[in-house]
């Protein structure tokens, strides 16, 4: 374990401490969990268990993410409480099982962010975002020595196309990684010619290994052009979704309905929706510019 400083110690000392002694918001939320779970409390609050909660977890970690990114902020603020909910639930779930609690959870994050960060607690000289990031990983490989694979923390929970975004930029970060955007495109269409090819013998297994291959290499080019793939592919799903929308009401308004149409109609009708869209888009980033 990495040694830490004396000012760690005192701060990850306090954190509990100072989470019993503040009249805050937080205490009370707790205290209604507690009293939901306990006695008296929600029949069906009382009925949940950690895997049970697994799937409201998920999903509310995802819908934070849509509000971030529509920069609602009154959504925003909602969801992180709905996700902070479930975080109180679980760990009043552990305490009544004698296993932790809440105080137990703010501690082990406050003590592993003073850890991590002896830039600022401790001595160390890491003063870019780059110089901290493998010093984050040094110690976080130093603190979880069961497997001494360097992507052994690389959830695997995690969504296919994040995951793999995240396990490059962890190999990134130990200089496995292009150092120009052209190989980074290179492989693209080396992996897109291996596609073609699968294809062309009717090897199924082939395809799936080649067209994984292909998606892995287009995620590292969202990676290398400082994008996040799975923002980029929800932004391109949204205006997929959208533009279909818009072909079916076109659909509705020439009295036919989805399944009516042939494809040379819908292909009509989308290259219409997507040249207007285009034209829109261009005249706003015109307009933004004056």
């Amino acid at each position: 374990m990495v040694e830490r400083s004396a000012m760690a110690e005192s701060l990850s000392n306090l954190s509990s401490a100072a989470l019993n002694s503040q009249p805050s918001t937080f205490n009370k939320l707790c205290e209604i969990v507690a009293k939901l779970r306990g006695p008296g409390g929600c029949p069906w609050d009382r009925e949940q268990t950690h895997e049970s909660l697994l799937p409201a977890t998920i999903e509310e970690a995802y819908e934070v993410a849509e509000a971030a990114r529509a920069k609602n902020d009154a959504h925003f603020r909602e969801e992180l409480g709905d996700l902070l909910l479930l975080v109180v639930m679980h760990a009043e779930i552990a305490r009544e099982a004698g296993r932790f609690d809440i105080n137990n959870v703010v501690d082990d994050v406050t003590e592993k962010l003073v850890r991590r960060h002896p830039h600022v607690f401790g001595k160390s000289d890491a003063r870019d975002s780059g110089a901290v990031l493998k010093q984050w990983e040094a110690i976080k490989r130093e603190e979880k020595r069961s497997d001494s694979h360097y992507l052994a923390s690389l959830p695997r929970a995690l969504p296919a196309l994040m995951r793999a975004q995240k396990a490059q930029s962890k190999a990134a970060r130990v200089n496995f990684d292009w150092t120009e955007l052209r190989d980074v495109l290179a492989k693209v269409e080396e992996e897109l010619g291996e596609t073609k090819s699968a294809i062309a013998s009717q090897d199924r297994p082939s395809l799936e290994d080649e067209i994984g291959d292909l998606l892995f290499a287009v995620v590292n080019l969202a990676r290398k052009c400082k994008l996040d793939a799975e923002g980029a592919l929800q932004t391109a799903t949204d205006k997929f979704v959208a533009r279909f929308n818009r072909l079916e009401d076109e659909l509705r308004s020439r009295g036919k309905r989805l399944g009516d149409a042939d494809l040379a109609e819908l292909d009509e009708i989308w290259n219409a929706i997507k040249k207007m869209t285009n034209e829109r888009m261009r005249k706003d980033e015109r307009s933004s510019n004056d």
